[in-house]
């Protein structure tokens, strides 16, 4: 029974994808452009670093995230599992014991970056969102972060991968069914935009995205 466990999660995060939440209806023109960028087992969020996105974000830039950098136009968005995610740069790093805390449970983290323009060969997936849909994703994500008693997100000393990025506490915790990938459909109903209503792979984010936002 036990060797049938992975079949069945396959298939739940198959079907999970297909079965959308219900989302509010917007009929306003959809001018703001959302990037969704996948790697090997993950899912980031690319916004806009535009004035919405700064004004939201400004206390980031009190702990470090240069968000008025002059050659940023991107701001990464990323959520995972603290010790899967701030200690392991490379999948080669990965060891048994991280593995088994993301997998049954571990403290979540949000990774934030800068990047300039992008690469012609990003494999991304592009979303287009009504202003209302955007605004709503700003602070479904924001309300993602834990802050402290001055209302600031609260970042991780000594983790991060680039000169530009940054590792903060957020809410919730990571684990098997709640899993990086989980975490954009759920960022993404919050905002109105139509999506599975359970995503733990990549997989899902990918079918979900082209059955309900084809080109």
């Amino acid at each position: 029974m036990a060797a049938l466990l992975p079949a069945f999660y396959l298939m739940a995060a198959i079907y999970g994808a297909l079965i959308t939440g219900i989302s509010p209806s917007d009929p306003s023109e959809r001018t703001r452009e959302v990037l969704l960028v996948t790697g090997p087992i993950h899912y980031d969020l690319l916004l806009p670093l535009d004035q919405d996105t700064v004004a939201r974000f400004t206390p980031l830039a009190e702990k470090g995230i240069w968000l008025d950098h002059p050659g940023a136009e991107w701001l990464i968005v990323g959520w995972g599992a603290q010790d899967f995610y701030t200690q392991t740069p490379t999948y080669q790093d990965l060891d048994p014991s991280t593995i088994w805390r993301g997998m049954t449970g571990d403290q979540s983290v949000l990774r934030f970056d800068i990047i300039g323009s992008l690469p012609a060969d990003l494999p991304a997936r592009r979303l287009k969102l009504t202003d209302k849909q955007y605004i709503r994703l700003l602070e479904s994500v924001w309300d993602t972060l834990a802050v402290d008693e001055n209302a600031l997100p609260v970042r991780i000393e000594n983790a991060g991968y680039t000169e530009t990025d940054g590792f903060f506490a957020a809410r919730g915790r990571f684990h098997l069914f709640r899993t990086c990938n989980v975490w954009i459909g759920e960022r993404l109903r919050d905002a109105g935009i139509r999506f599975g209503i359970w995503t733990p792979m990549p997989m899902s984010v990918s079918l979900s995205f082209d059955l309900y936002h084809p080109k």
